[in-house]
């Protein structure tokens, strides 16, 4: 349970932060015991806008999941589906680029594509897609599979990670996807996920990615099982690696989700809920704050709204998040789960108003986080127009 911190160690920690120098594993533990949101809040700000400014980054993209079928049955998992189930299904590529060709007129930028680990799709079907997306969307980056599906190509092609990802970078890849994360301590994990990708292939294979010119993001999945000493601990093997291959752009905390029933069959797939409670929002705050101190040498850290609602997201982004993902569309892996209100689509003047009433001043980004366009922030004139906390 959070307790009042020492005040000689919360100055201690404020000098760190201060001064640029790196906090510790004992310093995140500490800071997630702490009960003063609005001082870690504070400390988080001050770091997002050392490195981010006023800024609020963005892009237009959509979500394309070509099959829900898969190997797995991860416990907090309400997406999968298994062969022959009335819901289960599997895009002809055809049809993938259909849905995607249909989505072009909304100036979308990214295609972001997640599958289940189907067991009888040839390899071949992957690389194909990604060329034959390309082809139909030359002009909008291609953000696609997990670490644990390439891991899954491997088995299935016969061939090595850097063979499969050379391939798919020339079919048009530009980013693998960050999904496949979880928690990385076999403690937790071992209870969570039933795939064979942990830590050790994981970051394997991000490396791999990094070595080959490919920026990738990198994700947590917390509010489950796990404890504070869990997130602190996946958030420094991924900082220890990005010191190693300086490949990661963002970091991405997913808020775990409860399966309100799925509309579709009317079953409970996520095993954890009789367990589990989701976390709140104030545990959604300090999870963003204590990720931004703790992961110094990531630019970006993203709060994806669909798993956190727009209050949250935009209380998220005076906590050290400075990404609000995208306008995204129809994400079923999360609607699949929850009936928790975020609708199924933002438009690009919806994002810019949410930045906007929060006080920032919105970019568009593409994947590389480079800038597509700039734009006002808040207006100064507007009776009470919302500021940026102070720092």
């Amino acid at each position: 349970m959070a307790a009042s911190m020492d005040v000689g160690l919360k100055r201690e920690l404020e000098a760190k932060v201060h001064a640029g120098e790196r906090l510790t594993r004992e310093d995140g533990i500490a800071l997630y015991e702490s009960d003063d949101l609005a001082w870690l809040g504070g400390l988080a700000h001050e770091v997002r806008t050392r490195k981010n400014g006023d800024v609020v980054h963005f892009n237009v993209n959509r979500h394309l999941n070509m099959t829900n079928v898969c190997t797995a049955s991860c416990a907090y998992c309400s997406f999968q589906r298994k062969p022959g189930e009335k819901d289960a299904y599997t895009m002809r590529i055809e049809e993938a680029v259909r849905l995607a060709k249909a989505m072009e007129n909304d100036n979308l930028t990214e295609l972001h594509i997640v599958n289940g680990l189907h067991p009888n799709l040839p390899w071949r079907y992957y690389p194909r897609s990604l060329s034959e997306l390309k082809k139909a969307l030359p002009n909008v980056s291609l953000k696609a599979f997990t670490a644990t599906e390439i891991h899954h190509f491997e088995t299935i092609s016969g061939l090595s990670a850097s063979e499969i990802l050379d391939e798919l970078i020339d079919a048009g890849l530009e980013s693998l996807t960050g999904g496949g994360a979880e928690i990385f301590d076999w403690e937790v994990r071992q209870h969570i996920v039933d795939h064979r990708t942990h830590w050790e292939d994981w970051s394997r294979i991000h490396r791999l990615a990094h070595e080959k010119g490919l920026k990738t993001p990198s994700t947590m999945l917390y509010g489950h099982i796990e404890e504070p000493r869990h997130r602190v601990d996946h958030v420094l093997r991924l900082r220890e690696l990005q010191d190693e291959t300086g490949g990661f752009q963002v970091f991405i905390p997913l808020r775990y989700q409860h399966d309100f029933v799925d509309m579709q069959d009317g079953k409970v797939r996520n095993k954890l809920q009789a367990r589990t409670t989701m976390a709140t929002g104030a545990e959604a705050l300090k999870t963003f704050a204590v990720s931004r101190l703790l992961f110094d040498n990531v630019p970006h850290i993203k709060c994806f709204w669909v798993m956190h609602g727009l209050q949250t997201t935009q209380l998220a982004l005076q906590h050290g998040a400075d990404d609000m993902d995208g306008s995204v569309v129809e994400y079923k892996i999360t609607h699949d789960a929850d009936n928790y209100g975020t609708p199924n689509k933002l438009t690009r003047e919806d994002l810019l108003d949410l930045i906007r009433d929060a006080g920032f001043r919105p970019v568009e980004r593409n994947t590389r986080y480079e800038a597509i366009r700039e734009y006002p922030g808040p207006d100064p004139d507007r009776r009470e127009a919302p500021q940026p906390m102070r720092v």
